[in-house]
């Protein structure tokens, strides 16, 4: 039937699965969540063993060359369809997943707080966030399900206040041989195990019937009811959040919970369990994850309790002995509150039960345009045409802030950016890059934020420019770095604005190119100049004449070579070498049956179009642009290269008009240093 025949509520009825809504309320006794796990062991998983396999379960790419990191599945935001996806930090993710796994076996980081340590807008909370979403929708699941129980006493349901695993129901000296029995059927890395007590109200209705039956555990294990549990923070069910608020009110229970003065009254002793609210945040995320928002803005009386839930898994209710926990705790601070933390001698017992993992800025800048991409291109909220480049050589700009000038004389910054996003620069390797990163421990740790780059974007979205460029956005970065708010120290702000110069001169190289190129965008023109080129090298290296087109014997055009070889800077004294080097390159190639290709050089190809484009430049007259008066014939050509860069290099009428003007501009500037020059 199609959706036009159907009412709305038809649609809602048929939208709703009973056979998912009955798996997720699964009901039962003792003895049949017994059988259960016997079936399924993983059902009995530490919280620690759920999220790292939860992790692997989005799955992950392995390492592109020995030594580099995993990237995993989860952090590109499968559940959002990459809403919250983040982009370049695959180390540091890789090196959070360790750990967990680490955790899950048992070797230690179960025991202690993981901290994510970064700037502001480094994408800690998006971790955060990425994790508990995922493992809530990983406990709806088959393989991610989990059990709690509950009392029926006396016509009374009381649900565990903490969701505890039903097997801690067991006691202490039966527990030995199940876990043997569950290890022995199931194939993971880790061991399960069985750690802990009952919580306070399920230990006290546990003695209440053993008094009752006279210690026989099988009637009081017949008043237990075995369910589903399906993990949520909206629900406060095995995921919490923490925020300090300020320090004068601040209050320890908000983290274990605290009594109940109605049932007090009820129950005649506020040292009852049943009249104390086990709703604290630790209570609330047993058997899940907690995350602690800039945890080290936390009173000292609240980090003494987030050392015991660490080391001890456990906490300690007023009025209570310590209740065991089973979570995994993530918290996150920005750079000057872990200064802080290191200076302070009286924390040392807090820093000696963290897990520090440094989630810097992005350092390459194809992942940083890959943010904004997302927030503006992506999600359609581009109310306005955006130049090609524009998104480009703002993230070029964001990641020359964030790393260190080269220690290699010969190495420029902005060549350390290319080389850091996976691009050549002759004489370095990626070993020297591995090098480089090693040695600078602070990159990524200080520069600008995506969001101050996502705020100037926005105010050219908002200003009444018919096109976004390159220019405008590094016009908005350069304005607001006069107000930014983050920014005190004149020396950092003179820098960012010397290199917003470096990114304007790298774009305008851009735009000169992709102009030079539509110029000279008559690939059989340039196939024909390099089979000449290649015929006087050939010529050259083997001291022979060439042949012209007349029949007759002449030396290899020494001009035509060097006007060719100049072009990337190839000095007079080193061109014998170039030449050998090139007939060498083409002999070799041929020797393997393959066709020597110039594209495939990019020094060569560059050089044969920067001699077309020269060759061609006076017969345009692009400088004529600037002028008010075009003539006809000009303008036709002009029109030709305007549809090149819109067909070639993704530009629209407007962009491309603007971008010819701009480069127009740029080579009067230069014809008129030019003429200085010669005039001094």
């Amino acid at each position: 039937m199609p959706d036009t025949d159907r009412t709305l509520m038809d649609l809602v009825q048929t939208s709703t699965e009973a056979d998912r809504f009955a798996a997720l309320n699964w009901d039962g006794s003792f003895e049949d969540y017994l059988n259960l796990v016997d079936k399924n062991p993983l059902a009995v998983r530490n919280a620690w063993q759920r999220l790292y396999d939860m992790i692997r379960s989005h799955g992950h790419e392995d390492p592109v060359f020995p030594g580099a990191p995993r990237r995993w599945g989860l952090f590109q935001d499968p559940l959002g369809n990459g809403r919250d996806a983040i982009f370049g930090l695959d180390e540091p993710l890789d090196r959070l997943v360790q750990t967990l796994r680490a955790g899950a076996c048992g070797f230690g980081p179960e025991k202690r707080v993981i901290l994510l340590h970064g700037p502001v807008g480094s994408a800690k909370s998006t971790v955060a966030r990425l994790l508990k979403q995922a493992l809530e929708a990983y406990s709806k699941t088959d393989e991610g399900a989990l059990y709690t129980f509950s009392w029926h006493v006396d016509d009374e349901v009381v649900d565990s206040p903490m969701h505890q695993e039903p097997l801690l129901l067991i006691p202490m000296e039966s527990r030995a041989p199940v876990l043997e029995r569950l290890n022995r059927n199931v194939r993971v890395e880790y061991s399960l195990g069985l750690e802990g007590e009952l919580d306070p109200v399920s230990r006290f209705y546990y003695q209440l019937l053993m008094e009752r039956y006279n210690g026989d555990w099988n009637k009081v294990i017949s008043h237990v009811r075995v369910k589903r549990m399906v993990l949520s923070e909206k629900d406060r069910r095995g995921i919490g959040t923490f925020q300090p608020k300020d320090e004068k009110n601040q209050d320890s229970t908000e983290l274990t919970g605290d009594l109940n003065y109605r049932k007090i009254a009820e129950y005649g002793s506020d040292s009852d369990p049943r009249a104390f609210n086990f709703d604290g945040e630790f209570n609330i995320a047993n058997r899940g994850l907690l995350e602690f928002v800039e945890v080290l803005k936390l009173d000292v009386a609240f980090l003494y309790d987030l050392l015991g839930a660490t080391q001890e898994h456990a906490i300690k209710p007023r009025k209570f002995a310590q209740t065991s926990i089973d979570e995994v705790i993530i918290g996150h601070t920005n750079e000057p509150e872990y200064k802080k933390l290191q200076s302070n001698d009286l924390m040392e017992a807090f820093r000696d039960r963290t897990i520090k993992i440094d989630i810097p800025y992005n350092l390459s800048v194809k992942d940083e345009v890959r943010i904004y991409n997302r927030q503006f291109l992506e999600s359609g909220k581009l109310s306005r045409p955006a130049a090609p480049h524009a998104l480009e050589i703002a993230s070029l700009w964001a990641v020359l802030t964030r790393i260190e000038d080269p220690a290699h004389p010969s190495l420029t910054l902005q060549q350390k950016a290319k080389l850091y996003a996976g691009e050549m620069v002759s004489g370095f390797t990626k070993e020297n890059v591995k090098e480089m990163k090693a040695s600078a421990t602070r990159e990524g740790m200080v520069g600008v934020s995506p969001r101050y780059i996502q705020d100037s974007i926005a105010t050219c979205l908002v200003s009444d420019r018919p096109v976004i460029s390159g220019l405008d956005i590094l016009d908005a970065l350069e304005s607001g770095l006069r107000h930014h708010s983050l920014i005190s120290n004149e020396e950092t702000r003179g820098r960012y604005c010397q290199l917003i110069q470096v990114a304007r001169e790298a774009y305008e190289e851009i735009i000169k190119r992709e102009v030079q190129l539509a110029i000279a965008s008559d690939q059989e023109a340039i196939d024909r100049l390099c089979s000449k080129y290649l015929d006087n090298v050939k010529a050259y290296v083997t001291s022979e004449k060439i042949m012209d087109t007349a029949g007759r014997q002449k030396e290899p055009d020494e001009r035509l070579m060097r006007s060719i070889e100049e072009k990337i800077e190839i000095p007079e004294g080193r061109k014998d070498d170039f030449r050998h080097e090139l007939m060498n390159y083409i002999a070799a190639v041929h020797l393997e049956g393959t066709i020597f290709n110039y594209r495939e050089n990019e020094r060569l190809c560059r050089a044969l179009e920067l001699k077309m484009f020269e060759d061609r430049r006076d017969t345009i007259q692009l400088t004529s642009l600037v002028s008010t008066v075009v003539d006809p014939d000009t303008q036709e050509k002009i029109s030709v290269i305007r549809d090149r860069l819109c067909r070639e290099f993704g530009y629209d009428e407007l962009s491309a008009d603007e971008v010819l003007q701009y480069v127009a501009g740029l080579f009067a500037r230069g014809e008129a240093k030019d003429d200085n020059a010669e005039a001094a």
